[in-house]
């Protein structure tokens, strides 16, 4: 027997998407973030690393990478009944930052995945988000073997803002990668709240 409106006295729900932008540097593990919570296979443009790329892409910290996203990665993640967020992974390469404003179009914000090793690399990212008032997160991304810092330090590191939330991860691990996802909207939305709140007053 199909159930219709009246007889469960509501409406089906149409559920409110969001985009939220995945960067950092070159390995840091966004394709993995994404990959670990998405509910839909997710969207790959990856191209294997090769000798004519060597000049350019420096692997120092990441041996082991033998791809690179050259576009984006895309997934999806149902975070409750009426809220789905869709995930676009930014390239980490210099050399394909032109897609960065593509996809960050209609963005309510962005985690930044940072690599306490390559610190460094995630500044770029940082600092677009920054210049466009897209609301971030850090997400500190723990690889085997990593030294471990206090958050304070790399908040330091970084010359993150005091409202600029940072946590601790693994990109491997869906749940610890939903509390990300959770952190950044609830993050995005009270920052668009209080620009609404100042352009009242």
């Amino acid at each position: 027997m199909i159930i219709g409106r009246s007889e469960r006295g509501k409406p089906p729900i149409e559920p409110v998407t969001l985009k939220i932008l995945v960067a950092g540097g070159f390995g840091v593990g966004k394709t993995t973030l994404v990959g670990a919570v998405s509910e839909i296979r997710p969207l790959r443009t990856e191209e294997l690393l090769t000798e004519a790329g060597r000049p350019v892409d420096d692997i120092s910290g990441v041996e082991g990478k033998h791809t690179t996203t050259v576009a984006m990665d895309f997934g999806r993640i149902t975070l409750r009944e009426d809220l789905v967020l869709y995930l676009f992974g930014t390239p980490g390469q210099e050399r394909f930052w032109f897609m960065w404003d593509e996809l960050s179009e209609g963005a309510l914000g962005a985690v930044v995945l940072a690599d306490t090793r390559r610190l460094e690399d995630c500044f770029a990212a940082v600092d677009y988000f920054e210049r466009r008032s897209i609301p971030f997160l850090v997400g500190v991304n723990c690889f085997e073997g990593a030294a471990r810092y206090p958050a304070e330090a790399v908040r330091q590191a970084l010359d993150l803002d005091d409202d600029v939330p940072l946590v601790v991860c693994d990109a491997r691990d869906r749940e610890s990668v939903k509390e990300v996802l959770v952190g950044v909207v609830q993050h995005a939305l009270h920052h668009a709240a209080d620009r609404r709140a100042a352009a009242i007053g």
